[in-house]
């Protein structure tokens, strides 16, 4: 691991654990056992080091996403595959942003500039997933809808991570994930209407 890595994973665990505001450069120097000279050589102050907490966050997940997607055979288990990850991430983050209530709002700026690009890369990607589906027939789907139908899943995937992350009682995202996929395959309507 290089030392801008390091820097990051010690920082991600200090953030996490007392919040941004509470979390020093001495800290973050002593826990990577560095010279606060050296870590200011890769970033030039804790912010920026928030920032690039936060962007490997982002970058992680889309990998993840991308990798797990690209595995799956089949538009259905695409799409599973998209949510459970998108789903599962928020549990790995519950942690850190529970430490981050507070300053969420703070730096909201630069976090939504991150949740927009995230927000835009997973659209593209929902819409490959729904598209081929449709061109295979394994979705009920017009070609049309396609751009509305990923506007309106990944909308409500991304309007979960606040509450749920920021929430005192971590919830069973599995179950959650699992209601979510079957309304989603399934839809809301009794099997005779």
């Amino acid at each position: 691991m290089d030392t801008r890595e390091i820097i990051l994973t010690e920082a991600q665990k200090l953030f996490a654990r007392y919040g941004f505001n509470k979390t020093t450069v001495d800290e973050i120097a002593s826990a990577a056992h560095m010279a606060k000279s050296t870590l200011y050589h890769h970033f030039p102050g804790k912010e920026e080091i928030f920032r690039g907490v936060i962007e490997r966050e982002s970058q992680d997940l889309a990998k993840r996403i991308r990798d797990e997607v690209e595995a799956a055979d089949l538009p259905k288990d695409k799409l599973r595959a998209y949510v459970a990850i998108r789903m599962n991430h928020l549990r790995r983050l519950t942690n850190f942003y529970s430490a981050l209530k507070e300053e969420y709002l703070e730096h909201y700026p630069f976090i939504e500039t991150v949740r927009k690009k995230d927000f835009e890369d997973e659209m593209g990607t929902f819409q490959r997933i729904l598209s081929d589906g449709v061109k295979k027939g394994a979705f009920n789907l017009r070609q049309g809808d396609v751009e509305l139908t990923a506007l309106a899943v990944v909308t409500a995937l991304k309007g979960l991570e606040y509450p749920w992350t920021a929430s005192v009682e971590i919830p069973d995202i599995g179950e959650h994930t699992e209601v979510l996929l079957h309304v989603l395959f399934h839809g809301i309507l009794s099997e005779g209407d």
